[in-house]
């Protein structure tokens, strides 16, 4: 009994798909995906919404309120979120720029809220509690924080995914006076 030398495509046969594997590596590292989200609600109408107050001192939030003909940035917390706590500052930091930012409080409780804000500021104008998430859903939100610039005729005209960081503040000032034009 002879055995049968492999033909010779089989001995090329791994080298070959090491060569496909090696390209298809060299070709990810030299052109990376995108990894920014792309929202659907970017250049929509807000959702029609109100919203009762979360708070005792402030008011609630409705869709009307945020179509008043002036921008907004509307952000999506929770007193339960750390990384809402973190992005506080930056939050304030707008705020003292001259931008209205108003809030909803997703399933939070009043107390629980009340001492967040005391803890960590209160940057929003208005808060408006969102017991279901029924807003947040709404609006294409996949958790929190989040944040959205909305024109002055209540369109969505940037959302931002996580925490707003202090690198950041000047990006997003920008998008709203890119959004007020």
């Amino acid at each position: 009994m002879s055995a049968q030398a492999p033909s010779r495509w089989a001995l090329w046969l791994p080298l070959a798909l090491f060569a496909v594997f090696a390209a298809l590596v060299l070709f990810s590292l030299l052109r990376p995906a995108d990894r920014a989200v792309k929202s659907a609600m970017v250049g929509r109408p807000l959702p029609q919404f109100a919203l009762v107050a979360a708070t005792q001192t402030q008011p609630g939030l409705a869709r009307a309120d945020l179509a008043d003909g002036k921008v907004h940035l509307l952000n999506i917390f929770a007193s339960w979120c750390v990384p809402c706590a973190v992005e506080a500052p930056q939050l304030q930091a707008l705020r003292a720029r001259g931008i209205d930012v108003v809030g909803v409080a997703i399933r939070d409780r009043p107390e629980d809220l009340r001492q967040f804000l005391a803890r960590n500021g209160n940057p929003f104008s208005r808060i408006g509690a969102d017991d279901l998430s029924a807003i947040q859903f709404a609006l294409g939100s996949s958790g929190v924080p989040e944040s959205f610039v909305i024109d002055g005729r209540g369109v969505i005209r940037y959302q931002h995914i996580g925490d707003i960081r202090a690198d950041q503040v000047d990006m997003i000032a920008a998008k709203i006076a890119e959004a007020g034009l």
